[in-house]
């Protein structure tokens, strides 16, 4: 344990002298798992044209634009300028994964193009005529923020970068993101490429609900033997998945347009919160504020336990007639205290399906809906495998067996 305390002290000096400081106080010999580390917040500078509002309960915070947002319902925890349109750096790269992993299958290879070999800025260090798997590249890039894997990945789902960005548009318009707009899959700086800290976290928290997107996000080390480095190791850059208990994602950004910019998420008790600074002095503590500050003022509600049989459905030719469905996972929304918003499930499920059926087969979905709006989502799975039957079907079967007995 002294050695972990050692390690975690040192990255946070480390940090501190590239001025994204990290206050790390004395702490009892208990393991990290079982008890909250306590970061102290430093004091604000004085950082010109930053505004904070008296009632602001983050006063320390230095971020221009952020938000804390739980993930389920959509609901807001905290909030300082979260619609102000801003440079998103390299947090687009979420929604490059999203597109990417919506449009693509993760055993795809990707051939490297020449285009995508000299991009400007972070990088894979791919080189023209490499050959990767999509599910490789898509993790090396949200681990090591490439530019180069944006372009490749891009090339890969749509032909082009222009017509990936336009998928990238159209998901963002689709998500609500109505005050984004993306020129690039990778974040360099373009005065029409903008987003809002609202607009990043409706797009991480709809990321959460893909397959793989969470898998991807949380890595923190990776080998793989296309990395053009000895070690052939990847680290991710994002710090608070060893600060932050809990801590599951997502992306860093920096530009010096944009400044420092994090969208940063973990889940606790069941509650999957969001948290985006963007333009931040401190981003490593103002996240750590964020995500503090969410926890202590929601508390958990189990709409649906994973495993849970929550309905069942008719099944046409298929023996037996009816299947359950479980959740596939748990879905637990973190409502704010005090607060009388109406937090419900509705079920999305057809009123038959056709055999045969295998367990896992994803059949439906539980739906989370925060004051009426449509939000976070879990998918309802098959509970048993469910063969095909019909009458003359067993028929048919019946005589070819009968048939082949007597030869």
């Amino acid at each position: 344990m002294r050695r972990v305390i050692a390690y975690k002290v040192a990255a946070a000096f480390m940090l501190g002298t590239a001025g994204l400081m990290i206050n790390l106080p004395t702490i009892s010999m208990v393991s990290a798992e079982v008890q909250d580390k306590v970061y102290v917040q430093p004091e604000r500078p004085d950082i010109p044209g930053l505004v904070v509002s008296p009632a602001d309960p983050l006063q320390k915070l230095t971020a221009r634009s952020a938000i804390v947002m739980d993930a389920v319902t959509g609901q807001i925890l905290y909030e300082r300028d979260i619609d102000a349109r801003r440079y998103p750096a390299s947090t687009t790269k979420m929604m490059t994964l999203i597109v990417a992993l919506e449009h693509g299958k993760l055993d795809d290879m990707v051939t490297v193009s020449k285009k995508a070999e000299g991009v400007e800025g972070s990088t894979l260090w791919l080189v023209k005529g490499d050959k990767i798997p999509l599910g490789e590249l898509l993790t090396g890039m949200m681990m090591h923020s490439g530019n180069d894997a944006t372009v490749a990945v891009a090339e890969h789902i749509a032909g082009s970068v222009p017509a990936f960005v336009r998928m990238m548009n159209e998901k963002a318009a689709e998500l609500g993101a109505n005050s984004t707009h993306f020129v690039n899959p990778n974040g360099l700086p373009d005065e029409d490429h903008y987003t809002t800290a609202f607009d990043l976290a409706r797009i991480a928290a709809y990321g959460y609900s893909l397959p793989h997107f969470e898998e991807i996000v949380s890595q923190k080390e990776i080998h793989y033997d296309w990395v053009k480095d000895p070690s052939k190791k990847l680290r991710n850059e994002n710090q608070m998945l060893w600060l932050y208990r809990g801590a599951n994602g997502v992306k860093t950004g920096y530009t010096d347009a944009a400044g420092r910019c994090l969208v940063s998420a973990a889940r606790r008790d069941g509650m999957q919160l969001i948290a985006v600074v963007l333009d931040s002095y401190y981003m490593w503590n103002d996240s750590i504020a964020l995500l503090d500050y969410g926890f202590q003022n929601a508390h958990p509600k189990t709409l649906v336990k994973k495993g849970e049989v929550v309905t069942e459905v008719n099944v046409a030719d298929g023996r037996p007639g009816k299947v359950e469905l479980t959740a596939a996972e748990s879905l637990v929304a973190a409502e704010k205290k005090g607060t009388t918003g109406k937090v419900e499930k509705k079920l999305e499920v057809p009123e038959e399906v056709a055999a045969p059926i295998k367990k896992g087969d994803v059949v439906g979905k539980v739906v989370c809906y925060y004051d009426g709006k449509r939000q976070g989502s879990i998918p309802l799975v098959a509970a048993q495998d469910v063969e095909y039957y019909s009458f003359w079907g067993n028929i048919l079967n019946w005589l070819r067996n009968f048939w082949k007995g007597l030869f």
